[in-house]
């Protein structure tokens, strides 16, 4: 687990690759001597630049996983069984957020033996250990991004004539063609889960106006149906081992 505490630092230095660099240290205070024998304290630009960058980090480590179409898709699963507030959003984005490491766990491995490693060990310099750490990352987020979404923003970003294959798209190219690919898959596995239980919204809906008990919400009477198929089919499984395998598993 030690090494996940350095992840978030690899992908901050991914998306803004000006903060590392290869030889030099970063001054966290600078002291400066009057005449008077007083002194002053200065924060260097570069230490207020990063800690600034550190609020962004949740934002940067969910956006580069398979976090987003994790909890997305569990979100509408939620809605598709109807139930507003269970499992609640704790619930919810703690089963995301172990998912991720589930499937994240090849491409950390990879960082820690490739990058972490050696520069723990002094074997390579920083700008080095980050841009190796980086080639897991980005081969994985290519993988799960379409080519139409990334030519799309490699055009928006002007670089169409600058670049001659997917792995020279820059960082801040890729991240939000990845964050739009991932949303697209997202919302076709959900559509295709939302299926089943429309259907059977439709059936009890039918059967009550049979009846004639139109003043009986459709709703509430297939909670307990669309729960017992859930159960009945073993659907967190399904669910969990079809948002693995989308992921190449």
């Amino acid at each position: 687990m030690n090494k996940l505490l350095y992840l978030p630092f690899i992908l901050i230095f991914a998306v803004f690759p000006d903060f590392a660099e290869a030889n030099t240290g970063i001054k966290a205070l600078t002291v400066t001597t009057n005449p008077d024998g007083s002194q002053d304290y200065t924060m260097t630009l570069q230490v207020l630049g990063i800690m600034t960058i550190l609020s962004m980090l949740p934002a940067i480590l969910i956006m580069m996983t398979s976090f987003t179409r994790i909890i997305v898709v569990m979100s509408i699963l939620r809605q598709a069984i109807g139930l507003q507030q269970s499992p609640s959003n704790q619930i919810l984005i703690g089963l995301a957020l172990f998912l991720t490491m589930f499937i994240m766990a090849p491409v950390f491995d990879e960082i820690n033996d490739k990058a972490l490693q050696p520069y723990l060990n002094e074997e390579m310099q920083a700008r080095q250990a980050i841009d190796e750490a980086i080639l897991p990352l980005k081969a994985f987020m290519l993988a799960q991004t379409r080519v139409k979404d990334l030519d799309a923003f490699v055009e928006l970003a002007g670089y169409q004539n600058q670049i001659q294959s997917p792995s020279e798209v820059p960082m801040t190219v890729l991240i939000p063609a990845f964050i739009t690919s991932e949303l697209k898959t997202a919302f076709q596995i959900g559509f295709m889960l939302f299926i089943p239980f429309l259907i059977l919204d439709l059936v009890v809906a039918s059967v009550l106006m049979a009846m004639g008990m139109m003043m009986l919400s459709p709703m509430i009477v297939s909670l307990p149906f669309k729960l017992m198929l859930f159960v009945l089919v073993d659907g967190w499984n399904l669910v969990f081992g079809t948002l693995a395998t989308s992921f190449g598993m």
